[in-house]
């Protein structure tokens, strides 16, 4: 599994570690019942706290991402279309969020980013 951390980054190593399983999950390269690391192992991989890696598993269990059970580990859960769904919708509104805040600095009306999405729907 590819985890990337950034300690530059404002936001906590779990919450980075769910952020980015979430995604794999939701763009389908993490499977229904493929297992993840362990606890340990990732928090190896990662080279940060156990104790990290045991949050970010159990948001994602929270969540409804990830099933875990003691002795054999922590598996992508069956994904419910609409829980799918929402979360893909709650990404683009952060997305797009950061993309006006950066127009606003920039002074980009509302009319060239429309623009600009049409243009970079067009390369699909």
């Amino acid at each position: 599994m590819n985890i990337n951390i950034s300690n530059a980054s404002g936001e906590p190593i779990y919450l980075q570690i769910v952020g980015q399983v979430k995604a794999l999950i939701l763009d389908g390269t993490l499977k229904e019942g493929e297992m993840l690391p362990s606890m340990r192992n990732l928090a190896l991989e990662l080279r940060i706290s156990f104790m990290t890696t045991k949050r970010a598993y159990e948001e994602l269990e929270r969540e409804g991402f990830i099933e875990s059970y003691t002795g054999k580990g922590s598996f992508v859960k069956a994904q419910n279309i609409e829980l799918f769904r929402e979360e893909q919708l709650r990404q683009i509104e952060s997305l797009l969020t950061q993309a006006t805040d950066k127009a606003k600095s920039a002074g980009v009306s509302v009319d060239e980013l429309h623009e600009m999405l049409d243009l970079v729907n067009e390369g699909e």
